[in-house]
């Protein structure tokens, strides 16, 4: 009974997805990033914001971790821990590029063969800050290889989602716990 009750559920996340993504009005048309390196940008990022959605609700601690996997596509593990009931939930997908490789526009999915837009359109030199954003208007992350974003860096962002159509007032900051790591860039 509860595989069937959670396949009802992922079938019905799907379909609301879909039907959700067809139907908005308002469509992010901003440039990824490019030159990018695939390479450079796994590993694992700390969300510091992001404009919430059903799947972070709640969520502290939030992170995305990602590895390339064999057939050149991308392992996407997301993963954050309820700010109330303590409990760690965990995402696992797969992005793929959505044109060139050398450009930061993917499309991610988390449920099947359904796909939404994961478009970095800032990243620092260094690979250790992004602005990604999703198809529409909704969909906004601001990550880091840190639990922190230096002030300069978060501005710069926030001014460039805002005249890009963002309404940044919606941004979720997410909190994240002390003991957490401090970076997480590559080696």
């Amino acid at each position: 009974m509860d595989k069937k009750k959670t396949l009802l559920t992922l079938s019905a996340l799907a379909l609301g997805s879909v039907a959700y993504n067809l139907l908005k009005p308002i469509r992010s048309k901003v440039d990824a990033v490019s030159p990018f390196e695939l390479d450079r940008y796994l590993g694992q990022w700390y969300e510091i914001a992001r404009l919430d959605f059903i799947w972070e609700k709640n969520l502290k601690n939030v992170t995305a971790v990602y590895q390339k996997n064999e057939d050149g596509s991308v392992r996407v593990e997301n993963s954050g821990t309820h700010v109330r009931t303590g409990q760690r939930k965990v995402s696992v997908g797969k992005a793929k590029f959505v044109g060139s490789t050398d450009s930061g526009s993917l499309k991610v999915s988390f449920f099947g063969p359904f796909y939404s837009g994961y478009h970095i359109v800032q990243l620092d030199d260094n690979y250790r800050h992004a602005l990604v954003f999703g198809d529409n208007l909704d969909y906004l992350w601001i990550l880091s290889r840190s639990t922190e974003i230096p002030v300069s860096v978060r501005d710069r962002y926030l001014q460039f989602a805002q005249v890009h159509g963002y309404d940044i007032d919606k941004l979720v900051w997410t909190p994240h716990d002390k003991d957490a790591s401090v970076d997480q860039s590559p080696s």
